[in-house]
């Protein structure tokens, strides 16, 4: 049977808008700025313990250098 106006281009048309507004909405973006991105980049990285714990290596260094400071006062003395 002959139809004028077929069904299929429509519903092409119609899956075609819905598939393009879905991509757009794959693209947004969640963060108002890089800086935001950049932030929660770094949060994460932080709470997975890539950086590892600074202090505990800051601190051991000062305490070496306290310990190298009075090893050498002792000496001189």
């Amino acid at each position: 049977m002959w139809r004028p106006f077929p069904s299929r281009p429509s519903a092409d048309l119609l899956a075609l808008r819905s598939h393009a507004e879905r991509a757009g909405r794959a693209l947004a973006c969640s963060f108002g700025s890089s800086d935001e991105f950049e932030a929660a980049v770094i949060r994460s990285r932080l709470d997975a313990g890539v950086y590892g714990p600074k202090r505990r290596r800051r601190s051991v260094a000062y305490a070496a250098a306290a310990i190298g400071v009075l090893i050498a006062l002792v000496l001189m003395f």
